[in-house]
């Protein structure tokens, strides 16, 4: 369940909004407060240490948590919003000893511009910036999170998506690419590197932002909506930018209704703002609307498309 008060923003340098839940309203406090003093250590070079967490993980002294924390500093970014500055991802992008960028080949697709997510924990070790794989997966993840590194295709989007047992794969099938880096996939294919153009043709009945559980770890993030009639699409976006879709349900004979509580959960939805969406191949989607009357307005919007819409 999300709960408004318990739940506190952080913006990170790329302006990406990262949105957290604590348990109750003083440790919310707590956590802003040992943040915005982590960042205040990090900037006048101190070292900080959080005494609530003290013992609970140890960090490998080859982990710069000064990297790991600069993407909370908006003034780190360069003015034209480029990428900062930092070491390790220059050292990554490196043309001669840094990862190297491929044309790789996977469904029917060319992937230009990209590598594996193996050569990445590869590279990493090489480079002693971690000792082993398990510190690697830890660095990527955090680097995919703040927006250093890109997923392409099926494998590495679902597992960004929190559909795996960790956000980044250290895979040869898992396919990723930097930012600024020229990527671009050619071939056709139902994933979200193209898009078919189909699914954006119909009319943008409605949209706006709903909070959306992952279906692996079942936390819950903000997403913006887009909802389009004929044919019927949902597409959901980040809402820090970005004009390619994080994900499309496709709505054509799918069930949607107001839910009174989650699947696995004890906790009851006393603000009447859940609803759920069961596509045609059942899979399930889980939503939370700002209020009981947008629950209303969504359901009978995607009641409407889902039965006119092909």
């Amino acid at each position: 369940m999300f709960f408004l008060s318990f739940v506190f923003k952080l913006t990170a340098a790329k302006q990406q909004d990262h949105f957290f839940q604590a348990a109750y309203l003083e440790e919310r406090d707590a956590w802003v407060r040992d943040i915005k003093k982590a960042i205040r250590c990090i900037e006048g070079g101190q070292r900080f240490a959080r005494k609530s967490t003290r013992k609970s993980i140890r960090l490998p002294e080859t982990i710069n948590l000064r990297f790991v924390l600069i993407a909370l500093l908006p003034h780190s970014l360069p003015s034209s919003g480029s990428v900062p500055d930092t070491a390790l991802y220059l050292s990554m992008k490196d043309p001669e000893k840094g990862i190297k960028e491929l044309k790789l080949e996977k469904d029917k697709k060319v992937f230009n511009h990209c590598f594996t997510g193996a050569s990445v924990i590869d590279w990493l070790v090489s480079s002693n910036s971690i000792r082993n794989r398990k510190e690697g997966l830890m660095l990527a993840s955090s680097l995919l999170s703040e927006g250093y590194l890109q997923p392409a295709g099926d494998t590495s989007k679902a597992a960004a998506e929190g559909l795996s047992d960790t956000p980044f794969l250290d895979l040869s099938d898992a396919y990723y690419y930097f930012p600024d880096s020229g990527f671009f996939c050619e071939g056709n294919s139902s994933d979200d590197d193209v898009v078919l153009k189909e699914e954006f043709r119909g009319i943008v009945v409605k949209q706006g932002c709903l909070l959306k559980q992952g279906h692996r770890r079942k936390n819950w993030k903000v997403r913006k909506f887009v909802l389009r009639d004929d044919p019927a699409y949902l597409h959901y976006y980040d809402p820090a930018g970005g004009e390619e879709p994080l994900g499309a349900i496709h709505l054509r004979g799918s069930v949607v209704s107001a839910v009174e509580d989650m699947p696995d959960s004890k906790k009851y939805d006393v603000d009447n703002i859940l609803f759920e969406i069961i596509t045609a191949d059942e899979i399930h989607y889980y939503l939370q609307a700002a209020s009981s009357a947008e629950r209303t307005e969504w359901i009978r919007a995607i009641q409407a498309v889902s039965r006119t819409g092909k």
